[in-house]
């Protein structure tokens, strides 16, 4: 897939998510399924980037477990969230779960063991598209708020957290880019989700009081980055399952190839 044809393709899921009332439903008319068959390493950053910076949800995370595990797409599969729970993201527009109001994430007892390699990297690239969402959120902010007579944009400790923000966002987006393996997934993963908190913390107070009020939609995204980082195990979990590995093969594998 050329550049152009990519460009077609992200313009066309990014008005889908804005304007369809049941993005499930839209995302099936849209080919979704064939595109993760056939594309997946296309389909996934893509659809799951622009899901985060739309603050759009649907269960894909599901499509792109039960594809990997060699099972039909479509359906639903417990997923392991941090603290050694699980959760089931239902197949539904209804919202209303326990986690996030917006969500349909349910509690459940337990669940088997799934293939996590490209859901934690779908997961990650949902992070990554949020930080983004809130970066320009405060980005948009800081340009127009007045103070002292100039744009606080101008102050150069609100620079700082502007730009610490995009580097987070800009080195998990690459190591996202870059990962191949289990390992490397999840460490991107735990990248993302570093770059998502990251973003969440530095934003809300760029913003200042604003940014937490319910009329503005910031608030949003930083409870979506709270809740994505704990699924398929969050920033601290995966960290912590880093080490472990890396003290159980005795040696840290080459990850990228310069």
């Amino acid at each position: 897939m050329d550049t152009a044809e990519l460009e077609l393709l992200s313009d066309t899921f990014h008005k889908t998510m804005v304007e369809a009332p049941d993005l499930e439903s839209a995302l099936s008319e849209l080919g979704w399924a064939d595109l993760l068959t056939e594309l997946p390493d296309v389909a996934i950053p893509t659809v799951f980037r622009l899901l985060g910076e739309t603050g759009s949800h649907a269960g894909l995370v599901n499509d792109v477990i039960l594809h990997a595990a060699g099972r039909p797409v479509g359906g639903a599969v417990p997923l392991p969230y941090t603290g050694g729970r699980w959760v089931l993201w239902e197949r539904s527009a209804t919202g209303g779960g326990a986690l996030d109001e917006e969500l349909p994430l349910r509690p459940v007892p337990s669940g088997d063991a799934i293939p996590m390699t490209h859901g934690r990297l779908a997961v990650g690239w949902w992070l990554a598209g949020t930080a983004r969402a809130m970066l320009e959120l405060a980005r948009t902010h800081a340009l127009d708020r007045i103070q002292f007579g100039r744009p606080i944009a101008s102050f150069q400790a609100v620079r700082h957290r502007l730009a610490e923000t995009l580097v987070a966002i800009e080195g998990a987006e690459a190591t996202l880019a870059a990962a191949t393996d289990e390992l490397s997934a999840l460490l991107a993963k735990a990248a993302a989700g570093t770059a998502a908190i990251a973003a969440a913390r530095h934003c809300q107070q760029v913003m200042g009081g604003i940014g937490f009020t319910a009329e503005h939609s910031l608030h949003r995204h930083v409870r979506r980055a709270l809740v994505l980082d704990g699924l398929l195990g969050s920033t601290r979990d995966l960290t912590r399952e880093a080490g472990a590995l890396l003290r159980q093969r005795g040696t840290a594998p080459r990850l990228v190839h310069l």
